[in-house]
């Protein structure tokens, strides 16, 4: 038998740690929260545009000004047909959001949903685009020298370079420009340069640069691309 302060330090109950917090249990939850938003976003963006519903909505909104299949008869407004589907929705977007300034547009794209402009898009990415032509031979060779080398002595940067040597662009990261109205290319262009186009810094800069003369030939050059 103890007795005394030792057999009381022997009954004396023995005290636990008290262990911190396990602060892996936060940190494990956001990450499942993370994967979840990360594959809802997965799974919206491979959700497959209904071409059927985007021809029919285009029929309802744009075949006025663009044409039915989205070949434009009129200079002033653009070709469509054959655009890369991502740049045309995030012009909708954008003249939808007022990024893009255009009274005619934003009252045209603002009942649309997302998913409106991504059938409409991808819908006419499916229709061929009609050829076009240039029209003055003096100025197409000096817009061929621009588009192609761009002004070296003003820092002009080739048009090829982002928009491939036959225009016919890059997905995702340049429109497409063959065959486009040279009316309306030139439109652009000065809008870009005098800052009522301001959706693209890259653009504004090189547009900043040019005279009327360029632009017009450029333009033209642009048009009879193949």
């Amino acid at each position: 038998m103890l007795y005394g302060p030792k057999a009381a330090n022997f009954f004396k109950p023995t005290r636990r740690k008290r262990r911190r917090p396990d602060m892996k249990l936060p940190v494990s939850f956001l990450c499942v929260a993370a994967a979840a938003a990360l594959s809802f976003s997965a799974h919206a963006q491979s959700v497959k545009p209904d071409t059927a519903k985007g021809a029919a909505t285009f029929g309802q909104v744009c075949v006025a000004c663009h044409a039915a299949d989205g070949n434009s008869v009129m200079p002033e407004n653009p070709m469509l047909a054959q655009q890369h589907p991502e740049y045309l929705v995030k012009q909708l977007q954008e003249f939808k959001s007022g990024k893009r300034a255009n009274p005619i547009m934003q009252g045209m794209v603002a009942a649309l949903s997302d998913d409106d402009m991504r059938n409409i898009a991808w819908w006419l990415a499916d229709q061929k685009a009609r050829e076009g032509f240039a029209t003055d031979k003096d100025l197409v060779r000096l817009g061929e020298r621009i588009y192609r080398g761009g002004i070296a002595d003003r820092q002009i940067a080739a048009c090829a370079g982002c928009h491939s040597p036959t225009g016919a662009g890059i997905p995702s990261q340049y429109p497409r420009l063959k065959g486009q109205h040279a009316g309306y290319t030139a439109a652009q262009l000065k809008a870009f340069r005098d800052g009522t186009r301001a959706n693209h810094i890259q653009m504004k800069g090189v547009a900043a640069k040019m005279n009327d003369r360029e632009i017009q030939a450029v333009s033209d050059y642009i048009a009879g691309l193949r």
